[in-house]
């Protein structure tokens, strides 16, 4: 049974799922769009032989603290880690927080044994990283990714109600989540919700699409040069970066102690089949 704790952060705390265990610590980084509550059936067959904690990134679950740059979400991760006294985590992210896990260590404020990444990389160099962050920014992908999640949509009680449950009798036909546990799904709705607001809002979002593209950080393919630790890539078969595949070798192939994973699923993987993952997580441990 996980417990709720917290991390005091610049503009307020961060939430994170504390799910005990013993050995070494992993630390679990949902994606945008998420909350810790996508890792609970991971961390269930992780705290076997692993300390576990899932946090929740500004701006999502019951975190308080909001972004007002496009650094602080994987910045934070560093507090999270000192906060919880721990040497050498396995940092395990994905898809937004798969570059979160990346950054953190590329910049140097977290010394990993090393780091996961689940369908969550940066394969384009800065200019094309860039391109494609200012694709998110536009008026018409706001309004998508609305329509599509509810992203700051206001709900009262009922409503709220009525919302979650709408998603877990649509698993059977969402591209993302089916095949998930329903409950599992019923968690992450429940924990999208701080107060009477679909979190995370589209600020929060496009805050975060805002990183400079001569920050010594950015989401661009150069970031894996500074990674030094051992990196396991878990890339699903119907994933988002699926047809980059080649492109992903080239990156395992530029380092020691990498490696690539190919598993079945779509993007979505985390909630839709938490036992190959946790199965790729612990060999990923193994790594370092």
């Amino acid at each position: 049974m996980s417990k709720e704790i917290f991390f005091d952060v610049d503009g307020g705390s961060l939430a994170a799922l504390d799910h005990g265990g013993a050995g070494r610590p992993v630390l679990l980084v949902h994606g945008t769009g998420h909350n810790a509550a996508a890792w609970d059936a991971v961390a269930a067959e992780l705290v076997a032989d692993h300390r576990v904690v899932a946090v929740d990134l500004r701006g999502h679950g019951h975190s308080s603290a909001a972004s007002v740059n496009a650094e602080q979400y994987w910045r934070d991760l560093a507090v999270v880690v000192a906060g919880l006294g721990w040497e050498r985590p396995l940092l395990v992210g994905h898809s937004t927080g798969g570059y979160a896990v990346t950054a953190v260590v590329a910049a140097g404020l977290v010394e990993a044994s090393g780091i996961c990444v689940v369908d969550g990389l940066v394969l384009d160099d800065r200019a094309g990283g860039a391109a494609a962050l200012a694709e998110i920014r536009t008026p018409e992908m706001a309004g998508q990714l609305r329509r599509a999640f509810g992203y700051g949509r206001r709900f009262d009680d009922e409503q709220r109600v009525a919302w979650m449950e709408k998603q877990v009798a649509g698993i059977a036909t969402d591209w993302l989540n089916a095949g998930a546990d329903p409950e599992l799904v019923r968690a992450v709705s429940a924990r999208h919700f701080l107060d009477d607001v679909r979190r995370p809002i589209l600020e929060e979002v496009m805050v975060t699409t805002t990183a400079a593209p001569d920050a010594p950080i950015f989401p661009s393919v150069d970031v894996y040069e500074r990674i030094t630790c051992p990196i396991t890539i878990v890339l699903p078969g119907q994933g988002f970066y699926a047809p980059r595949r080649a492109e992903v070798a080239a990156v395992v192939a530029a380092g020691p102690g990498r490696g690539l994973v190919d598993l079945p699923g779509g993007h979505n993987i985390v909630m839709t089949h938490p036992d190959l993952v946790t199965s790729a997580i612990r060999n990923a441990a193994s790594r370092g």
